[in-house]
């Protein structure tokens, strides 16, 4: 099996991971804010996260668009030391101020800092091995995953870690309400921006600056007496993928910024709804490598089919169970609806043939502003419905999602592929 030694793969790949740690904390800590030091309702947490997803999905075509003249070693970096300082100031916000707006902003500018991010990545990992391209994809993203299951695990430790002392276990004991400080301590916390300064280093030093990127592009040919082609029959394939990616987002992203409050609801402590959200990131990276592999081998479409319809049943039944059975079921909602992601992006990108950068930040703009707007619904949903009933609704759309993948169109590469494998007519 193909593993990336280089070193400008390491430096993108890295810093994948230090930025979704950061940004994979945010719904974990406004869950613990939204507890302690500012109070606030589902729909303002759904409001929060959304908008942050959203600066990350708007801009990052933007941030691509550079990436594919300059090669990207500042917008990266940048964006990543952008992501640190925005966190921080999220942190200090909320402590000092306890006020809504003020901690809202600083956490919308940490999806500015991602959305430079990823489209620096993407070209990087692609770039680093032109030989070995989707291995190096599914990796980055892998590492991203590792990324975004280390955040909510890490965090929660940190904060039960800051907040267990003898005078809150003396007086939760005692029930003395005018002692209660409740949890309050976030000091561990104000360390983890220094996780990305490795990564920032290497990324300074790693990532090829170019005054222009060179990258053969497919050729288009047109015959002149080909028959015209239809409007419809152009625009079918984005609409169905428009359709299936927004479907999916309420599941992925857009549903895992909830799990947390989901499981806070049934009692459970910062590091337990922190660690069955890691789990369900960490299942879906590791399952995007076993996916995609099964991708190449076989039809693309019915692979995300099929991970999306197994994934509907996990999602349905998440909010009715507890303990263990739980976490089994975020290992299987993660992992079959995580396995599409990658997929996803391959299909795209040969719908949309440009720059790499800018194509995969497109790809992934999309999908992280289609999970920003479910975000929103979800939260909107949940405070008139309660959460677990918005989240069998989610395990509706997520099978609906995986019976639109059935109505894109085949890509050209495997129809090559079946077209050289078939024998020739004697």
């Amino acid at each position: 099996m193909h593993f990336p030694r280089t070193k400008q793969f390491w430096a993108v790949g890295l810093g994948h991971m230090a930025n979704d740690i950061m940004m994979t904390m945010g719904v974990v800590l406004l869950t613990f804010l939204s507890g302690s030091l500012l109070p606030m309702t589902n729909t303002q947490i759904g409001l929060a996260v959304s908008s942050q997803q959203l600066a990350g999905a708007l801009s990052q075509p933007f941030f691509g668009g550079i990436a594919d003249k300059r090669g990207g070693r500042w917008v990266g970096a940048g964006g990543l030391i952008g992501t640190a300082v925005a966190f921080l100031l999220t942190i200090i916000m909320a402590a000092t101020t306890h006020n809504y707006v003020l901690m809202l902003i600083p956490f919308v500018i940490q999806g500015l800092g991602s959305g430079a991010v990823h489209p620096v990545g993407m070209l990087n990992a692609a770039e680093s091995d032109h030989t070995r391209v989707a291995s190096n994809m599914s990796y980055f993203f892998l590492m991203g995953q590792f990324g975004g299951a280390i955040g909510p695990l890490l965090l929660g430790i940190l904060l039960d870690a800051a907040n267990v002392s003898p005078l809150v276990q003396i007086t939760q004991a005692l029930n003395i309400p005018w002692l209660f400080t409740v949890q309050t301590h976030i000091e561990p916390v104000f360390l983890v921006p220094l996780l990305a300064l490795p990564s920032i280093i290497m990324m300074t030093r790693n990532i090829p600056m170019r005054d222009h990127v060179h990258e053969a592009r497919p050729k288009r040919t047109q015959e002149k007496d080909a028959a015209p082609v239809s409007l419809l029959r152009v625009a079918a394939p984005f609409i169905a993928l428009t359709l299936m990616v927004i479907l999916r987002a309420l599941a992925h992203p857009g549903s895992v910024n909830f799990i947390p409050v989901l499981f806070q609801q049934k009692g459970w402590s910062p590091a337990q709804y922190g660690a069955i959200t890691s789990v369900f990131w960490v299942a879906s990276g590791i399952s995007g490598v076993v996916f995609g592999n099964l991708a190449d081998r076989y039809d693309r479409r019915r692979v995300i089919t099929a991970s999306l319809l197994l994934a509907a049943p996990a999602f349905f039944l998440l909010p009715i169970t507890d303990g263990v059975f739980a976490f089994g079921l975020a290992i299987a909602a993660g992992g079959f609806v995580g396995g599409s992601h990658s997929i996803i992006v391959v299909l795209a990108q040969d719908l949309i043939p440009v720059g790499k950068g800018m194509a995969g930040g497109a790809v992934l703009g999309f999908i992280f502003g289609a999970g920003a707007f479910g975000s929103l619904i979800i939260g909107t949903l949940s405070d008139s419905i309660t959460l677990g009933t918005t989240f069998q609704l989610v395990a509706v759309t997520t099978a609906a999602s995986g019976i639109i993948a059935l109505f894109l169109p085949r890509p050209a590469s495997q129809e090559e592929n079946d077209l050289e494998t078939e024998p020739e007519p004697v």
